[in-house]
This record gives structure tokens, C-alpha cells and sequence, in this order.
């Protein structure tokens, strides 16, 4: 399909805009230009300034700078051109209309010029995932995060992680294929002793996988405690806006209401959940519930308390522990008024603080995806060095640890995932 399909789309947001950038990838990609740009334009890198124009009126559409690029150095691995014209609708419009009366030539669909890009050897599977992320980037350590990603840092580690398991693999076969030749003793031993110490690189990525993944899909922090003590003034507070209804009746939090932040440049989920109490009603009982799950489930909970309750608090050891309502009698914790706002800077220093120490020695190990990936060759790399004395059985889950890692970056075995990924790409990307 790639070899015979010209496509083209709109590479930048669709409305008022100084520039809108239309991009178009394939075999038709620099004729195109050529006869929307009314005379050749040379595939050098250049920006041209040109007039554009409607072939079958002759009517001009804008003046515009177009640059065009040969196979070898376009961002996809195919001719590929651009059209950088004065921004808003009505042109880009007429530049893609124009286009898509073309012969050959076709809008392209979510995510292709990646797809294309991959296909071509440009970009890795997880170069693709890095732009993704980058699109949805909201802080600026996920934007970091991301722009790792991009630039081919996992997929770096992973070649280095791969051309050890070659030459291991090499060592093992060739003790295999010539046996009965002068063949040295510590080949085996060799091979097993990079494979080990792979393996135990792998281990050390792993323990950083955890924290990159709280980059990139945030912290959970349940704001926790019994009915009445202000949680919902407190997330109010937090939001700067009522975004969950207060009331002095116990029980108006039923359901989850969540709330995101960036604190010291980190992405937080902030989640108000109902008074924990025995309750009768069943409404409230499925809250409660809801809430002591979510709770669980979090990366850090804030207890609440106030001079309401009539029972001292048991917070955890990683717990945060909020004395609220503090202007009508102080207590332990991080005294605030959720009313006044007084100490709420307190409590967002401590909460950064433990974000700081959660995320610490984050890697570029963030998907769910890499993490399954990484522990499968892993168990296969376990099992390589603890076969030693069958040379065939280590060289086999070494073939097998290996197949993993292409896994990882796309080399084999990928549609599924191409598949989710370039639908959360937009169409230009």
C-alpha cells in the first residue's frame, strides 16, 4: 500500500493561525508540489517561496514557502514535500481540496506519516509511543520524558542490550556447531557471564520503570477520612474552583470526584472520596467502599482530620496527615483551612516532596508494554544462565530473551500495538 499511495494531510491545528503546514509523503509527493507550486521545485531542502495554484482554474490560492525532500533524508523514508501557507481555514482548505483532486493522492488516516515513518526504518516502535506522549504531554517532566523517548534513548539501550545476546548466542552455537574442534573451554562460560550480567541490567531498568510510569500517567492521591471533615472544601481549595458539592450533612460525597494538578512540575490526580464511616444507606455503602478501594489503589493518601472527630487518626507511615480547619482549633499534621486557604502551600511542599522521592531514578522504561517486554526477556535470560549445562537449552531462551527486545521496538510482532497507538495520533502526525 505504502509504495503506490501519495498521502497528504494538514500537519498543523485547524483554525486561526499565522502558518499552517500541510504535509505530503509518497512516489506522487514532489509532482504534487510541482504542479500546486506551478513549476518544478527541487528536492533539496530548500524553503521556496511559490504561488500556489488551483490546476484546473488557474485561480492562485496563496503565496506560500514549499520545500521538498528526497527519500533518503525525509522524516518518512519516502519523497516528501510541505506547504507552509498563511494559517486559518479558508487556505488550507483550498491546498487540501486541491491536492485531493489529485490522481493518486489521498487524506492520510490517524497516525500514517508515523506509520510510514516506521515502516521505513526512520522511527522505532518506541520512538512512535515517545510522540504520542509528546503530543499529550501536560508537564514538563512527561514532556522530558517524552522527548527521551524520541530521540531513541530506549531504543539505544535495547540495540546495546541486543548486540550482547548476538554475540552471547554466537559463542554458545558455535560450542554447539563444532564441538568436536579445537573449540575454547571458557566459550560457554563467557557467553554466560554477559548473559548474567544483561540480565541483571535489565533487573536495575526495571526498578526505574515504576517511577517513569508515574511521569508519564501521574500520581494518585486519595484525600481520605471520616464524614465532615472538609475533604470536598479541601479539593475545592485545591482546584480553585467548587468542583465537588459541600454541605454539613455527613454523606454528600457518594462517587469519586477526581481532580488534576501539576505540582512541581509533576502531573497529579487528586481524588475526594466519600466519608469513611459504617453507613446504613446502600447508596453510601457502595461509596465507602469505592472509596476505601481507591484509596488502596493510590500512590499516596492524604488523611484528614478536624476538631470534629472524636477519635485521635492512625495514619500510615507514607501517609499525609491534614489537621483541617485548623482556624477554629489547631492539631497534628499539616495544619489548614480548606475555608481560608491558609497552609494549603504547606501541604502541596510536602506532597511535591514525596512525589520527588517516588519518581526518583524515573527511566524511560514507561509503558505498561515495556515493563511486560523487559520481564519477559528477563525470565528468559534467568533461565539461560541457570541452563549453562545444556548448551542447546541456553541458546535457546538467549534466541527467545532476544525476541523480546525486537518485541519491544517493533521489529516483530507489533500490529496490535501500531494499531492503539497511531489512533491517539492525530491525522498530520
Amino acid at each position: 500500500m505504502y509504495k503506490s499511495e501519495t498521502i497528504f494531510a494538514l500537519g498543523t491545528a485547524p483554525g486561526l493561525a499565522a502558518i499552517a503546514i500541510v504535509r505530503i509523503s509518497g512516489p506522487d509527493a514532489h509532482s504534487a508540489l510541482d504542479t500546486l507550486a506551478r513549476a518544478p521545485v527541487p528536492a533539496d531542502r530548500t524553503m521556496r517561496l511559490r504561488s500556489l495554484c488551483d490546476p484546473s482554474t488557474s485561480e492562485i490560492i496563496d503565496q506560500a514557502l514549499v520545500v521538498a525532500f528526497p527519500r533518503e533524508n525525509s522524516p518518512t523514508g519516502e519523497p516528501y514535500a510541505e506547504v507552509h501557507s498563511h494559517g486559518g481555514v479558508a487556505v488550507p482548505a483550498a491546498v487540501l481540496r486541491v491536492l485531493g483532486s489529485m490522481s493518486g493522492l489521498r487524506l492520510a488516516e490517524p497516525g500514517e506519516f508515523a506509520r510510514r515513518a516506521l515502516v521505513n526504518d526512520r522511527l522505532d516502535l518506541t520512538q512512535v509511543e515517545g510522540i504520542a506522549d509528546l503530543i499529550t504531554a501536560e508537564t514538563e517532566a512527561q514532556r522530558r520524558q517524552a522527548v527521551k523517548l524520541v530521540q531513541g534513548e530506549l531504543s539505544a539501550q535495547v540495540a546495546a542490550w541486543r548486540q550482547i545476546l548476538t554475540e552471547a548466542q554466537a559463542m554458545l552455537e558455535a560450542s554447539i556447531d563444532f564441538s568436536d574442534e579445537d573449540i575454547p573451554d571458557a566459550l560457554v562460560a563467557d557467553a554466560v557471564v554477559a548473559i548474567g550480567a544483561l540480565a541483571e541490567d535489565i533487573r536495575s531498568r526495571l526498578h526505574g520503570a515504576k517511577a517513569g510510569g508515574l511521569v508519564r500517567d501521574g500520581l494518585e492521591v486519595a484525600i481520605i477520612g471520616p464524614p465532615n471533615v472538609g475533604k470536598s472544601s479541601l479539593i475545592n481549595r485545591l482546584a480553585k474552583r467548587e468542583v465537588a458539592l459541600t454541605s454539613p450533612s455527613p454523606g454528600t460525597t457518594r462517587d469519586v470526584i477526581e481532580l488534576r494538578c501539576v505540582v512541581n512540575g509533576h502531573l497529579v490526580l487528586f481524588l475526594d472520596t466519600a466519608g469513611l464511616r459504617e453507613a446504613t444507606d446502600p447508596v453510601e455503602q457502595a461509596g465507602v467502599a469505592l472509596a476505601r478501594r481507591r484509596a488502596s489503589e493510590a500512590d499516596l493518601r492524604i488523611i484528614v482530620w478536624a476538631p470534629v472527630c472524636d477519635q485521635d487518626p492512625q495514619p500510615g507511615d507514607d501517609d499525609i496527615l491534614v489537621w483541617n480547619k485548623s482556624d477554629i482549633a489547631p492539631g497534628p499534621g499539616i495544619n489548614v483551612s480548606a475555608k481560608s486557604g491558609s497552609g494549603l502551600e504547606d501541604l502541596l511542599d510536602v506532597v511535591a516532596a514525596h512525589l520527588s522521592s517516588m519518581v526518583a531514578g524515573a527511566d524511560v522504561v514507561v509503558r505498561e508494554r515495556h515493563r511486560v517486554m523487559l520481564e519477559e526477556a528477563l525470565a528468559h535470560l534467568d533461565r539461560a544462565t541457570r541452563s549453562a549445562e545444556d548448551v542447546e537449552l541456553c541458546a535457546e531462551e538467549v534466541r527467545l530473551g532476544a525476541m523480546a527486545l525486537d518485541r519491544m521496538i517493533g521489529r516483530i510482532d507489533c500490529e496490535e500495538v501500531l494499531g492503539r497507538i497511531f489512533s491517539q495520533l492525530c491525522i498530520g502526525k
